[in-house]
């Protein structure tokens, strides 16, 4: 149980396991997939192959990614998964090439590190994109603005992210001086599991080789653009000596939204905020009389372009639940206000969310 519980095994899964009531079985952890079979943490057998029922009773959300706890029949040589634990939370994005198919990034996170350049790919509204799916996941998010070494204006660059970060922390890193790395080893312990995400050529790498203490990732020089070259293809489970598990994924240059439960209304809690005291409840922020929110951009008390972001992404993500799902879409309208409502009451209580 102790191997177990440094890979992130606790009461939530042994609960679910139990519940099975296989003897059978065993637990074990997903750390890398491919071709149909899985690589596996925490039990006898190197590699998984899904039983063969599974393949019509999954839907396309529930195939096993990497992070996932599995029940498994094990063996030496190969076990056989025959049950995706139920997860905790579940990174996703639209799936490229489609317009509303939503794909699991990762699974069962804790923690997910944004990691965005201090160079010239800096991007807010990119960055608001991975704050939101990382909201919506239910994990925990935290900014590394990598690459520091690189630029003189930091400081600003704090700023615009605090700005749209609304009490998220952000970590000053780089990978090449070790500055900063001191602090995102703070947040890796043993049993815990720290995503990086971000767009290609941020500097994940570099960050995992630093923390690692070796090359263990492929590291790509910058282009003439000063921009990074995309080095990891696949997502990986990287168990570090001093405990801690990180799961590191490709670099994407956009992430597509496809759905949201919580992710808007904890990253824009500040228009939420404001949005309490326009006249209409249902109040869409865009030219009714009596909204609050019109009147703070043309006060100068909130940002006219975020406003215009959260209007954007609220209509990528409606229009992917219309294309998937045409009776969600007709509803989404008394969605958003309900997950406002809670947004409301979550920033009463708590004051990191608050503008």
């Amino acid at each position: 149980m102790a191997a177990l519980e440094s890979l992130g095994f606790g009461p939530f899964f042994a609960a679910q396991m139990e519940r099975l009531g296989r003897t059978d079985l065993v637990p074990a952890r997903i750390a890398s997939e491919g071709r149909g079979q899985y690589r596996l943490r925490g039990c006898r057998a190197p590699l998984a192959e899904v039983r063969g029922r599974m393949h019509v009773e999954l839907g396309p959300l529930g195939w096993p990614v990497v992070g996932d706890w599995v029940a498994v029949a094990d063996d030496d040589e190969r076990a056989i998964i025959h049950q995706v634990l139920e997860r905790r939370t579940a990174m996703t994005r639209r799936a490229a090439g489609s317009e509303s198919d939503v794909q699991v990034i990762a699974a069962n996170l804790d923690l997910v590190m944004v990691v965005t350049s201090a160079n010239r790919d800096f991007n807010v509204r990119r960055l608001e994109r991975y704050l939101a799916a990382v909201w919506n996941s239910g994990a925990e998010p935290v900014v590394v603005l990598n690459k520091i070494d690189l630029e003189s204006t930091v400081e600003a660059m704090v700023e615009e992210i605090g700005a749209v970060a609304i009490g998220v922390p952000v970590v000053r890193t780089s990978a090449l001086t070790g500055a900063g790395l001191d602090e995102v080893r703070q947040a890796l312990a043993p049993g815990r599991t720290v995503g990086l995400v971000g767009s290609s050529g941020v500097g994940k790498s570099s960050i995992i080789n630093a923390l690692v203490g070796r090359e263990l990732q492929a590291v790509q020089d910058l282009r003439r653009d000063d921009r990074g070259r995309h080095t990891t293809t696949r997502r990986e489970f990287i168990e570090l000596a001093a405990g801690g598990i990180l799961i590191d994924t490709p670099g994407m240059r956009e992430l597509g939204l496809a759905d949201d439960t919580v992710g808007l209304a904890h990253l824009f809690a500040d228009i939420v905020e404001i949005a309490a005291g326009c006249h209409f409840r249902d109040c869409e922020h865009r030219g009714e009389p009596g909204c609050a929110v019109a009147a703070a951009v043309e006060s100068g008390a909130l940002d006219g372009a975020r406003l215009a972001s959260y209007h954007k992404l609220q209509r990528e993500i409606a229009a992917a639940e219309r294309r998937r799902d045409p009776v969600l879409g007709s509803n989404a309208k008394r969605r958003w206000k309900s997950i406002h409502k809670a947004a409301r009451d979550l920033a009463r209580h708590d004051p990191r969310r608050q503008p």
